[in-house]
Protein backbone atom coordinates (compact mmCIF):
# COMPACT_ATOMS: atom_id res chain seq x y z
CA UNK A 1 0.00 0.00 0.00
CA UNK A 2 1.31 3.30 -0.47
CA UNK A 3 0.95 5.75 2.12
CA UNK A 4 1.81 9.44 2.36
CA UNK A 5 2.73 10.15 5.56
CA UNK A 6 3.39 14.07 7.71
CA UNK A 7 3.43 15.91 10.97
CA UNK A 8 3.83 18.96 12.23
CA UNK A 9 7.02 19.44 15.20
CA UNK A 10 5.11 18.11 18.09
CA UNK A 11 4.87 14.62 15.80
CA UNK A 12 8.45 14.52 14.43
CA UNK A 13 9.62 12.08 16.33
CA UNK A 14 6.60 9.67 16.20
CA UNK A 15 6.50 9.98 12.50
CA UNK A 16 9.70 9.13 12.60
CA UNK A 17 8.91 5.78 13.83
CA UNK A 18 5.90 5.11 12.14
CA UNK A 19 7.52 5.65 8.82
CA UNK A 20 9.63 3.09 9.83
CA UNK A 21 7.69 0.75 10.40
CA UNK A 22 5.62 0.76 7.65
CA UNK A 23 9.09 1.07 5.63
CA UNK A 24 9.98 -2.42 6.50
CA UNK A 25 6.31 -4.10 6.46
CA UNK A 26 6.74 -3.41 2.84
CA UNK A 27 4.38 -0.17 2.29
CA UNK A 28 5.83 2.52 0.25
CA UNK A 29 5.82 5.86 2.13
CA UNK A 30 5.56 9.08 0.73
CA UNK A 31 7.07 11.76 3.75
CA UNK A 32 5.85 14.79 3.26
CA UNK A 33 7.55 16.35 6.53
CA UNK A 34 8.21 17.75 8.84
CA UNK A 35 11.71 16.95 8.46
CA UNK A 36 13.14 18.14 11.99
CA UNK A 37 11.73 19.57 15.40
CA UNK A 38 11.91 22.93 14.28
CA UNK A 39 7.92 24.78 14.23
CA UNK A 40 5.94 24.50 11.10
CA UNK A 41 2.78 25.21 9.72
CA UNK A 42 0.75 22.26 10.04
CA UNK A 43 -1.96 23.10 7.83
CA UNK A 44 0.33 23.27 4.90
CA UNK A 45 1.58 19.31 5.54
CA UNK A 46 -1.69 18.25 6.32
CA UNK A 47 -2.75 20.03 2.77
CA UNK A 48 0.21 18.02 0.86
CA UNK A 49 -0.97 14.55 2.51
CA UNK A 50 -4.11 15.30 2.00
CA UNK A 51 -3.64 16.27 -1.93
CA UNK A 52 -1.54 12.98 -2.19
CA UNK A 53 -4.75 10.53 -0.68
CA UNK A 54 -7.54 12.50 -2.97
CA UNK A 55 -5.51 12.70 -6.40
CA UNK A 56 -5.00 8.55 -6.04
CA UNK A 57 -1.58 8.92 -5.63
CA UNK A 58 -1.30 7.60 -2.21
CA UNK A 59 -3.95 4.89 -0.72
CA UNK A 60 -4.15 6.03 2.50
CA UNK A 61 -2.76 9.09 5.20
CA UNK A 62 -1.14 9.55 8.32
CA UNK A 63 -1.13 12.82 9.76
CA UNK A 64 1.00 13.54 13.51
CA UNK A 65 0.64 16.29 15.41
CA UNK A 66 0.20 17.49 19.10
CA UNK A 67 -3.53 16.56 19.21
CA UNK A 68 -4.48 15.53 15.91
CA UNK A 69 -7.51 17.82 15.31
CA UNK A 70 -5.81 20.83 13.52
CA UNK A 71 -4.11 18.36 11.15
CA UNK A 72 -7.76 16.47 10.79
CA UNK A 73 -9.54 20.02 9.73
CA UNK A 74 -7.08 20.90 7.60
CA UNK A 75 -6.91 17.93 5.58
CA UNK A 76 -11.36 17.76 5.39
CA UNK A 77 -10.97 20.66 3.42
CA UNK A 78 -9.73 18.83 0.41
CA UNK A 79 -12.62 17.41 -1.74
CA UNK A 80 -12.01 13.44 -1.67
CA UNK A 81 -10.83 13.30 2.05
CA UNK A 82 -12.35 12.17 4.94
CA UNK A 83 -10.08 12.75 7.74
CA UNK A 84 -10.67 10.92 10.90
CA UNK A 85 -9.47 11.90 14.52
CA UNK A 86 -8.82 8.55 16.29
CA UNK A 87 -7.97 8.17 19.95
CA UNK A 88 -7.67 4.39 20.30
CA UNK A 89 -8.49 1.09 18.47
CA UNK A 90 -11.75 1.43 18.34
CA UNK A 91 -11.71 4.89 16.67
CA UNK A 92 -9.52 3.77 14.09
CA UNK A 93 -10.97 0.49 13.21
CA UNK A 94 -14.82 2.12 12.95
CA UNK A 95 -13.49 5.45 10.67
CA UNK A 96 -12.80 2.60 8.15
CA UNK A 97 -15.39 0.43 8.75
CA UNK A 98 -18.20 2.89 8.61
CA UNK A 99 -16.67 5.97 7.11
CA UNK A 100 -14.16 4.60 4.66
CA UNK A 101 -12.29 7.18 6.28
CA UNK A 102 -8.46 7.77 3.86
CA UNK A 103 -6.50 9.67 6.02
CA UNK A 104 -5.80 8.69 10.10
CA UNK A 105 -4.87 11.84 12.23
CA UNK A 106 -3.17 11.20 15.75
CA UNK A 107 -1.98 13.64 18.58
CA UNK A 108 1.27 12.30 20.29
CA UNK A 109 -0.10 14.34 23.27
CA UNK A 110 -2.93 12.78 23.72
CA UNK A 111 -1.67 9.14 22.71
CA UNK A 112 1.10 7.23 23.57
CA UNK A 113 3.27 6.36 21.09
CA UNK A 114 2.48 2.31 21.61
CA UNK A 115 -1.47 3.17 20.87
CA UNK A 116 -0.53 5.26 17.54
CA UNK A 117 1.11 2.50 16.15
CA UNK A 118 -1.53 0.45 16.79
CA UNK A 119 -3.92 2.54 15.14
CA UNK A 120 -2.29 2.98 11.72
CA UNK A 121 -1.97 -1.12 11.72
CA UNK A 122 -5.55 -1.50 12.17
CA UNK A 123 -6.40 1.83 10.13
CA UNK A 124 -3.98 0.22 6.94
CA UNK A 125 -5.50 -3.49 7.33
CA UNK A 126 -9.41 -2.60 8.18
CA UNK A 127 -11.62 -2.43 5.28
CA UNK A 128 -14.58 -0.49 4.23
CA UNK A 129 -17.79 -2.36 5.38
CA UNK A 130 -20.02 -0.69 2.56
CA UNK A 131 -23.68 -2.11 2.77
CA UNK A 132 -25.88 0.66 4.59
CA UNK A 133 -22.39 2.85 5.34
CA UNK A 134 -21.59 3.32 1.56
CA UNK A 135 -24.96 5.51 1.12
CA UNK A 136 -24.07 7.46 4.39
CA UNK A 137 -20.38 7.67 3.04
CA UNK A 138 -21.64 9.07 -0.46
CA UNK A 139 -23.94 11.96 1.72
CA UNK A 140 -20.25 12.89 3.34
CA UNK A 141 -18.95 13.76 -0.36
CA UNK A 142 -21.75 15.89 -1.66
CA UNK A 143 -20.51 19.19 -2.15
Amino acid sequence: MKVAIGSDHAGYDVKEEVLKKLSCEGHEVKDFGTHSHESVDYPDIAHEVAEAVASGDCDRGVLICGTGIGMSIAANKVRGVRAALCHDDFTARMAREHNDANILAVGTRTTATYGIMRMVDIFLSTEFAGGRHANRVSKIEKP
